[in-house]
This record gives C-alpha cells, structure tokens and sequence, in this order.
C-alpha cells in the first residue's frame, strides 16, 4: 500500500502547476483524499481534501486558486494551483482514508512522500 505525491517544481508568482496523488495497493476512489502542506519552519496545514461522493473543502488561504478533482480513469486526485504565491512555498503530500474531520493530518491512514512547490516572487 503506497501513495506517490508528484508534479510539484519551481514557477513564478502567478504561476500554475498540477500536483497528482496516485496509489498503488489500494483504489484511491474509495477513500478521502486530503492534500497538505508544510512550508519551511512551520507546521502541517491542510489545503484541501475530497471525498469519495464529490464533495471538497479548500484552505480560507487557497480558495479560489486551487480545484481539487479526481480522474477516474487514471485513479488518481489532482490538486491544480493557479494564481500561485511565494507563500505557497511547501512540501505538499496527499494522504488518504476515513477521516471524520478531515482537515486533520491524524485522521488519515496513508500518506505519500511530499513534493516540492517553490514560488519565487
């Protein structure tokens, strides 16, 4: 059972990129899927999240410039940040599972390795 967190890289303020959450063991459809963040000297914080009937939540910070979504298909959860600023700096993982409040890193049984986004101003 693994995930694999990729897509991240360095861009520009304003800048966009696609992160993507895939497993390996396991269907990631089932699960909620939650995207977190950890920038330099600080803690964890939670981006965003998706369950598996559809419904997401975002970040007060990143509303509005990051969509959380799933690709069937591919079985996998992309994280798309638009408008990207040097404040989003962070290692990003993708953790799964059960969660009852899912914008808490404790509630989730399986987490990927991060990836890095650098945002230079």
């Amino acid at each position: 059972v693994q995930l694999q967190a990729c897509g991240g890289g360095s861009v520009q303020s304003g800048g966009s990129l696609r992160l993507s959450c895939a497993a390996s063991g396991f269907t990631l459809a089932h699960y909620a899927i939650g995207w977190f963040r950890q920038a330099p000297g600080k803690g964890r914080e939670g981006v965003s999240w998706i369950k598996p009937d559809g419904t997401t939540w975002y970040a007060n910070s990143v509303k509005g410039r990051f969509t959380i979504s799933r690709d069937s298909a591919e079985d996998t959860v992309n994280l798309r940040m638009d408008s990207l600023k040097p404040e989003d700096t962070a290692v990003y993982s993708c953790a799964a599972g059960f969660p009852t409040i899912p914008a808490l890193p404790g509630e989730y049984d399986y987490w990927g390795q991060g990836t890095l986004v650098t945002v230079s101003a």
